[in-house]
């Protein structure tokens, strides 16, 4: 097994890998720290704070005064859709006259309790809301939804409330991502805890992938059919354990949850228990540090970052809340090399602003997005921003 040992700012030393199917890396003892409540406090940005990206990277502000911007969606036209999860609403912003940065807005619809997940297909914007799945009538440069939203899929609330969506390449089949009810409470709804699959209809629908306790981010990597997901591990076994993971997901896959994590690793709560569901637990592909809170995915597609970022892939950690020192708030990277994950690494760091411990920072990041011109935004629902990371 790879390892890489390595200081994160703000973060001391952490253990970060890729690992393949058939390896079980080793972990933390369970409790072998106390489980501790520390949130952070969120304030406004600081005068003196910068963010901080590799060489040769600038990070730029594209768009302000939003209202908890979450997941972005690019419409066939170069219109940024921004899912708010504090109104409950989906902008646009449009860019008219090609400086980069845009300067109109539209609300698109409003009254969409909890809405996270967005999709194009087939004439239609698909939107992931908590209680299920919507979609409305669509033509390209539309900036206001006309009529009612169809209700397509009916899905279980309570717990972890994001509903991400996808598309497979052919378009035939529809993934939608629901984390968990709990943090590890066993006989819950088969379709919680789980990536489930759908006809574009709503039809048809089946467990695609279970164990998860809460999947969020989704992504295709390029050049294949592979649907790949960010996951967000249970909480309350000490500072570094679950780690957070993201992964490629096979079909029929059990990745865990409630009674294993990693691999086999025995939860402590249902050690024992379903021995032979454990037996085939997947290891997933890339480990990120417990409680960063891994939400949006995307690799990258674009030509103006260097070679090493192509078909990499690009996660915004939102942050974390049970452990110590903070963790996460930051963007981070997996390069690929032949398809396959290497270490992750920062890519966009600098809003804790105290060391993390025990922790205050300005902003939270969600969504990451590769725009038209190869830039990557990056969405804070703290800050109420979304950020543009260029390369020279």
């Amino acid at each position: 097994m790879k390892k890489i040992f390595r200081s994160l700012p703000g973060m001391g030393l952490l253990w970060v890998c890729a690992v393949t199917a058939a390896q079980l890396p080793r972990l933390s003892e369970p409790f072998a720290t106390p489980s501790v409540r520390n949130s952070a406090r969120i304030i406004a940005k600081p005068d003196v704070a910068q963010l901080q990206a590799p060489s040769g990277f600038s990070v730029s502000i594209y768009a302000e005064d939003l209202q908890q911007p979450r997941l972005m969606l690019l419409g066939p036209n170069g219109d940024l859709f921004v899912a708010q999860s504090g109104p409950g609403s989906v902008m646009v912003l449009r860019d008219t006259n090609a400086d980069g940065k845009p300067d109109t807005r539209s609300v698109y619809a409003q009254g969409l309790s909890g809405v996270f997940g967005m999709a194009f297909h087939d004439g239609y914007l698909y939107l992931g809301r908590t209680d299920g799945i919507v979609r409305y009538k669509y033509q390209p440069g539309d900036t206001q939804a006309k009529g009612m939203p169809e209700k397509l899929v009916d899905l279980p609330t309570g717990g972890h409330s994001t509903r991400n969506l996808i598309f497979s390449r052919d378009g035939k089949k529809m993934y939608v991502a629901v984390g968990s009810r709990s943090n590890k409470s066993a006989g819950e709804d088969p379709g919680r805890a789980a990536i489930t699959e759908y006809n574009p209809d709503g039809t048809g629908h089946r467990v695609f992938a279970s164990g998860l306790r809460n999947p969020v981010g989704l992504a295709l990597q390029p050049g294949t059919d592979t649907l790949w997901t960010a996951v967000n591990e249970r909480d309350t076994l000490g500072d570094d354990l679950v780690p957070d993971y993201a992964t490629s997901v096979k079909d029929g896959g059990f990745y865990g949850w409630p009674y294993s994590y990693i691999g086999s690793h025995p939860d402590p709560e249902h050690a024992g228990k379903m021995p032979d569901l454990v037996k085939r637990a997947i290891v997933p592909d890339v480990l990120i540090p417990a409680h960063s809170a891994a939400l949006g995915i995307a690799f990258y597609t674009g030509t103006q970052f260097p070679q090493r970022y192509r078909n990499g892939l690009f996660i915004g950690l939102h942050g974390s809340w049970n452990r110590s020192k903070l963790a996460g708030y930051r963007v981070a990277f997996v390069p690929f090399q032949n398809g396959k994950p290497g270490p992750i690494e920062d890519f966009v760091t600098g809003w804790i602003v105290d060391g993390g411990n025990p922790g205050t920072t300005w902003g939270r990041p969600v969504g990451v997005l590769v725009d038209r011109d190869g830039s990557l935004l990056v969405a804070d629902d703290a800050g109420n921003k979304i950020w543009k990371v260029s390369y020279r």
